[in-house]
């Protein structure tokens, strides 16, 4: 009797380390962020559902390693390097500044990236169809669109005398964002003011600035800190009754006036499968880089004029 339950119990438990050496390893994902991670953002739930396209469901055979920089762009080398010393699978690169951060970090561990300028000639990759080495990732336009914005916001606000153009100058590639639209103001003689906000406690100050120069329109750029502070942006145009606009639209869900630029849902959703797929085993160099093909023009209705 004794050696029958010596056997029942042998056996019960030879079956649960089978049944657990069966059990794929839960891969990790490590994310890399400038700004800071929003869990409950449309984006962040476009990537998950892009990772179950492929079959990778977080909590189940995929977790996830976070890390943000809070807007401190100097921190992104270490943090970067902290991804590289867990030995995460793949790297998630939020944007092209976090992408070169995990480019220096490793040229071994594969680099899924967002970038808003064109990351050929940023250097990230060889060929978008053959990006080479460990990088692929999803390529927005979002830095080149400055001309088409400013043509926009044109249309609503005939005859502009001055048009406001709000930028973080700690964003490593400000300059780059700014260079088509300057290009473009001085092609039709367009007055351009260029206010830096660092913080969101310099908002309240940019803000007064427009004012003061009586600004006829405001582009703001892109940037992860004004993205995450896009709320109080849009409150603090519309109750400055400054015709605005941006890259993605909500910012126009949270009360601004237009939004032209690539659905940031789509390209967070790709970069989803090509994270899951690179996890199945694919290599980057085998993925193209995707380009971002459509655009979308969102706007509410025009805003009242300031009284002179």
């Amino acid at each position: 009797m004794r050696r029958r339950n010596f056997i029942v119990v042998l056996g019960a438990v030879t079956f649960r380390s089978a049944a657990r050496a069966q059990q794929p390893r839960r891969q990790i994902v490590g994310y890399l962020n400038a700004g800071s991670h929003d869990s409950a953002s449309s984006g962040w739930a476009a990537f998950l559902q892009g990772m179950r396209d492929v079959g990778y469901i977080e909590g189940q055979n995929v977790s996830f390693e976070i890390q943000s920089a809070a807007d401190q762009y100097d921190r992104l080398p270490a943090l970067a390097k902290s991804l590289v010393d867990r030995h995460v699978s793949v790297i998630v690169a939020a944007d092209v500044v976090c992408a070169h951060a995990a480019k220096a970090a490793t040229s071994t561990i594969p680099i899924v990236f967002e970038s808003g300028i064109d990351p050929v000639k940023d250097g990230l990759v060889a060929p978008l169809n053959h990006p080479g080495a460990n990088l692929t990732g999803v390529y927005l336009f979002a830095g080149g669109l400055g001309a088409k914005r400013l043509e926009l916001l044109r249309a609503v606000v005939p005859k502009p005398k001055l048009i406001g153009v709000l930028v973080n100058p700690k964003n490593p590639n400000f300059e780059v964002q700014l260079s088509d639209v300057r290009a473009a103001a001085r092609e039709i003689g367009q007055d351009l003011l260029i206010v830096n906000a660092s913080a969101e406690t310099d908002l309240d100050a940019a803000f007064a600035t427009f004012v003061q120069r009586r600004i006829d329109g405001l582009i703001v750029g892109a940037d992860p800190m004004l993205t995450r502070h896009v709320g109080r942006l849009a409150a603090l145009a519309v109750r400055s009754a400054i015709p605005s606009i941006c890259d993605w639209r909500f910012m126009v869900s949270a009360g601004g006036l237009m939004s032209y630029g690539t659905n940031i849902n789509d390209s967070w959703h790709q970069m989803g499968i090509h994270t899951g797929q690179i996890l199945k085993g694919t290599k980057p160099a085998d993925l193209p880089v995707v380009q971002s093909t459509k655009f979308e023009l969102i706007s509410t209705s025009r805003p009242r004029k300031r009284s002179a």
